[in-house]
């Protein structure tokens, strides 16, 4: 597996407080299983958005963690990434947005993203609300 770290030692600095943030955010359960997944092809994506989205951008000071992740879910709807959606619905619940909070987020994506887009967020978003509501 590939060992390339863009920055060395200021890189690795980045990584392993991508990965703290990453597993915070995500859960470790999550990132344990994407993790295993990682081979000689795929190592160095892991290794940048590890360094780069969660070590340089969600560690920044300038936004908490809510406000990262309405941007995030409202990102992933607007270009039709459908296939994140779910786990970032779970990281928002953990970053603190409440379930209503989240149905506004979405809301709001139907005037701006299209209503196709917020519908197909709230049949993802459904089931993980429910589930997240009975524990």
């Amino acid at each position: 597996m590939s060992t390339h770290d863009d920055g060395g030692a200021e890189g690795s600095k980045r990584f392993d407080a991508g990965m703290a943030v990453r597993r915070e955010v995500l859960g470790d359960e999550h990132v344990d299983r994407a993790n295993a997944g990682i081979d000689d092809f795929t190592a160095d994506f892991q290794n940048m958005i590890t360094r780069t989205a969660w070590g340089e951008i969600w560690t920044r000071p300038g936004l908490d963690r809510k406000t990262r992740s309405v941007i995030t879910i409202t990102a992933l709807i607007a270009g039709g990434h459908m296939d994140e959606l779910g786990m970032h619905i779970r990281a928002a619940l953990r970053n603190g947005l409440t379930p209503d909070e989240i149905k506004e987020v979405l809301l709001q994506s139907a005037v701006y993203c299209s209503v196709p887009s917020a519908n197909s967020a709230f049949k993802i978003a459904q089931p993980i609300i429910a589930e997240a509501a009975a524990r």
